[in-house]
């Protein structure tokens, strides 16, 4: 089983930046792919970013390609997601998800762990 707690929403302007993170306990972390996923009021769940089990693979919605960077460190057992230039159309609760295999994929299904979200608002 692995346990994942995000941190690092918040309220930003438009433009700004945030930095979240998912740290995971309850097994060995550096077998998992993961992935942050994201959900806005009256939308459905969408993939934002995953990498895999090494952090030598990312890949990206193209909603977010070349704004925000997906990296992992496993000596702490932590997934960031850096966000930069932060628009309105942003603004969603933030999941961390985790696979039971090294490989990644956009499909949420196919994730086994979810955190419980943190709150990401961009005022324009």
């Amino acid at each position: 089983q692995v346990q994942l707690v995000e941190s690092g929403g918040g309220l930003v302007q438009a433009g700004g930046s945030l930095r979240l993170f998912c740290v995971a306990s309850g097994r060995t972390f550096n077998n998992n792919a993961m992935g942050w996923f994201r959900q806005a009021p009256g939308k459905e769940r969408e993939f934002v970013a995953a990498v895999n089990w090494s952090g030598g693979t990312t890949l990206y919605a193209e909603l977010v390609k070349g704004r925000f960077t997906i990296s992992r460190d496993n000596a702490k057992n932590t997934v960031y997601l850096q966000m930069n230039s932060l628009k309105s159309d942003d603004t969603a609760v933030y999941y961390c998800a985790a696979r039971r295999v090294p490989s990644i994929v956009v499909v949420s299904t196919e994730y086994e762990y979810w955190g419980q979200g943190t709150q990401v608002t961009v005022s324009s």
